[in-house]
């Protein structure tokens, strides 16, 4: 299993407001490259986001689902993108001194990926892991930002 951790500026509801907009999944999640729906009552488990991997034209359409959601601390995910494979998520936020730390655990769980070997597995998924991070801290920092300065927030 692979591990990454970011501090981020800002509160663990700010960082969980991302995490519970399914339509921002494209925008922070390194290869989902688009969203086609977004369960309604996401992110409560058993919903899905049906998302597209890869690049146009050899895009593959699959789905991410919940499986544990415990906000604003956790969120627990089963990524699919076959003929890739599966893969099990889980996003922790603790508070922190300087807002909160969160945390990014990716396993492959299914496919073609879990012979490749672990040493590769965690090299590729942990730079991955750590432009998602630092995708999602933009986002959620911005939204901190945003929430008392009467602009560049969101609406909510």
């Amino acid at each position: 299993m692979t591990t990454r951790s970011r501090v981020m500026h800002c509160s663990p509801q700010d960082v969980f407001d991302v995490l519970a907009d399914g339509w921002l999944y494209t925008t922070w999640v390194v290869g989902a490259a688009r969203i086609r729906d977004v369960d309604p009552d996401w992110p409560r488990p058993g919903t899905r986001i049906h998302h597209s991997v890869g690049l146009w034209p050899a895009m593959t359409d699959d789905t991410t689902h919940v499986v544990a959601c415990e906000p604003p601390r956790r969120l627990a995910l089963t990524a699919r993108a076959w003929p890739g494979g599966e893969a099990n998520i889980e996003i922790t936020v603790e508070p922190h001194d300087d807002g909160c730390e969160v945390s990014l655990f990716e396993e492959i769980s299914s496919g073609p990926g879990k012979f490749v070997p672990k040493i590769l597995q965690d090299i590729a998924i942990g730079l991955r892991n750590d432009e998602s991070l630092t995708r999602l801290a933009m986002l959620s920092e911005g939204r901190k930002r945003g929430s008392g300065s009467g602009g560049g927030g969101s609406a909510d």
